[in-house]
């Protein structure tokens, strides 16, 4: 079982993973690509419009409810934010999808100790991940306890495990960046070998 992020002695932040672990890992990266990804501009498009990924015409919401959620409508009128997605979507699903290929590359070249090169790549995309499966087994601060304790035959309980798992090594990671959010200073965080 994985101890979250940490510190090692010479100051870089790795995540040490078991087998499975590291596969899942992988596994959410790749799933968070598929899941925001750019559709491929048609080749009659205007040339301009494709080079910077403008969309032609009206854009609205994923009916995809992870994707809506990741991507959620900037303004509250539905002609500012089509005109606003139009511009801005390609690039934000771009950086999104960077993020995650950042993180899988890093996942991909280790073995048990994962040294993050990026950790906005990781925040990132475990933030991602999150939302995504958040949305999909319909998490709230209501229901937390309720779907912890479901069921091991129950669909939502693995997508459960994997969220509350997640959510832990965002946390920690983020308390290696920023131990004062914690209340720590930088000599209270614990150090590990290399």
């Amino acid at each position: 079982m994985s101890y979250g992020f940490q510190r090692s002695a010479t100051g870089r932040i790795v995540l040490r993973v078991d087998q499975v672990e590291r596969g899942l890992l992988a596994s959410v990266a790749r799933q968070v690509i598929d899941l925001v990804k750019p559709e491929e501009q048609a080749a009659d498009s205007d040339p301009l419009a494709a080079q910077f990924g403008w969309v032609d015409g009206e854009v609205g919401p994923s009916d995809d409810p992870a994707v809506a959620r990741l991507l959620p409508d900037a303004y509250s009128d539905a002609a500012d934010a089509s005109e606003f997605r139009r511009f801005t979507e390609h690039d934000l699903r771009q950086t999104k999808v960077q993020h995650a290929t950042t993180v899988l590359a890093e996942i991909e070249r280790s073995g048990d100790k994962i040294t993050v090169g990026s950790a906005d790549s990781w925040l990132g995309t475990l933030n991602d991940a999150r939302i995504a499966i958040g949305t999909r087994i319909h998490i709230a601060e209501d229901n937390h306890e309720e779907l912890a304790s479901l069921p091991e035959d129950d669909p939502r309980a693995g997508l459960f495990h994997v969220y509350d798992w997640l959510t832990f090594l965002q946390e920690s990671l983020v308390r290696c960046l920023n131990p004062s959010l914690y209340g720590f200073s930088d000599d209270d965080i614990p150090v590990i070998d290399d």
